[in-house]
């Protein structure tokens, strides 16, 4: 039996964009719902929401859950809440295949991060196959040979350090997409809070063409559809659209709107 192929890699590697959502609800009932909605990827969030690698592992059993029935399967994406060698083994153990690692500002960064993603000699990932479900407890007999050909490695570039040094982030084999964190970027450049700073927009702009040029797909978080239609159009190739957590609040709002005047009018977001 196979390893199972990187769908969410081979999309972006054929240039094909990916529409995604942010999971923030860290619950596994919640992301095999939405799992079952059709977006391409899911972000499940471990750097500001409340998972852990237990969390993570029940969302991904999750997500899979949802596949069975459905012609398009969303894929999984998990960010961890630092760039850790231990931390990255866990994760790929428990299945991620796509990490997305926060507050990378150099190639030197990215390139020990590579490492970790991967089995020796490419990497050094401890081996511990024989116990992962990432090898489906060793029903995927050839695991360990296939594994570093599917692990997707995405870097958030989200600092004024790291927009200088983005070429040499981009040129760092190993590393497949550039995630730019808009929010963490605002602050850095001065602009806490607006994102939507012509200064920040024109880095951002600049980022993407940058990564572009390097053969990596760029990716962004837009919670509005201008800005995310935007960043669709300059060419980012994995875009998410929304927060579920954002999503849930609106949705809540506007119902009951319906029913009482004086309810808390949604907040459109901005991020």
């Amino acid at each position: 039996m196979q390893t199972p192929i990187n769908a969410f890699k081979k999309a972006m590697q054929e240039g094909r964009p990916q529409i995604g959502l942010w999971v923030g609800l860290a619950d596994g009932y919640a992301a095999e719902i939405l799992a079952g909605v059709g977006y391409d990827w899911l972000l499940l969030d471990g750097e500001h929401a409340p998972n852990d690698v237990r969390s993570v592992l029940a969302q991904l059993q999750a997500v899979s859950s949802a596949w069975a029935a459905l012609p398009h399967r969303s894929q999984p994406v998990v960010r961890l809440p630092v760039g850790q060698t231990a931390l990255i083994k866990q994760y790929l153990d428990i299945g991620a295949q796509t990490l997305l690692i926060p507050m990378v500002d150099t190639a030197e960064q990215a390139a020990q991060l590579a490492q970790a993603l991967r089995y020796p000699p490419e990497g050094i990932r401890g081996m511990g196959a024989g116990l992962a479900r990432a090898s489906r407890w060793q029903e995927h007999p050839n695991y360990i040979h296939e594994a570093n050909a599917q692990a997707c490695l995405l870097v958030q570039a989200e600092t004024a350090e790291a927009m200088h040094n983005l070429d040499a982030i981009a040129a760092t084999p190993g590393v497949d997409g550039i995630f730019i964190g808009p929010a963490d970027l605002s602050a850095s450049m001065g602009f806490p809070g607006r994102p939507d700073h012509p200064e920040v927009q024109a880095a951002i702009a600049d980022g993407i063409a940058r990564i572009l040029k390097a053969g990596k797909a760029p990716g962004i978080l837009s919670t509005t559809e201008a800005q995310a239609r935007k960043w669709l159009a300059a060419g980012a190739l994995f875009v998410a659209v929304g927060i579920d957590t954002m999503v849930l609040t609106a949705a809540a709002k506007q119902l009951l709107a319906l029913y009482k005047q004086d309810a808390p009018p949604p907040s459109a977001g901005s991020y």
